[in-house]
């Protein structure tokens, strides 16, 4: 039975997202940059397992997650990706497809992506304001 570990590699905002491969690797086997190459016999497999893709389309379909989408959004959730991503990773284990494959990244990438473009709205203080002792107005008045 063979250990595997879940890699994203670089975290680092200044990479840019084309140099990320996320996947699994053999634990024991040497870790190469750049695509995966099938010739090889990597025992390169999805970034997920196939049940969670499942559990994940299975909960974006649910009328508690719709209710909850459609309140923060507005809109119907978008779940068309996840079973895709289902659909993809049952080819991968069936065929071990290079198109499965490479639509697995890209849709990772994606979501990565898409968690990256949302920034922080308040800057994080250094240390307290200089005035963060005196009583507050109110308090003042009393």
């Amino acid at each position: 039975m063979c250990r595997c570990l879940l890699v994203i590699l670089s975290v680092d905002h200044e990479v840019p997202l084309s140099s990320f491969f996320i996947g699994w690797r053999t634990e024991g086997r040497a870790w190469r940059p750049g695509p995966p190459d099938m010739a090889d016999g990597s025992g390169w497999q999805p970034p997920r397992p196939c049940e969670a893709y499942r559990a994940e389309w299975k909960l974006c379909r649910s009328a508690r997650h719709f209710l909850h989408h459609y309140y923060v959004h507005g809109e119907r959730p978008a779940c068309e990706q996840w079973r895709r991503d289902l659909a993809s990773c049952r080819d991968w284990e069936k065929r071990r497809s290079a198109e499965a494959q490479h639509s697995l990244c890209e849709s990772e990438r994606a979501r990565v992506q898409a968690a990256r473009k949302h920034i922080l709205v308040w800057a994080p203080r250094q240390s307290p304001p200089p005035d963060w002792h005196l009583p507050l107005p109110q308090e003042k008045d009393e």
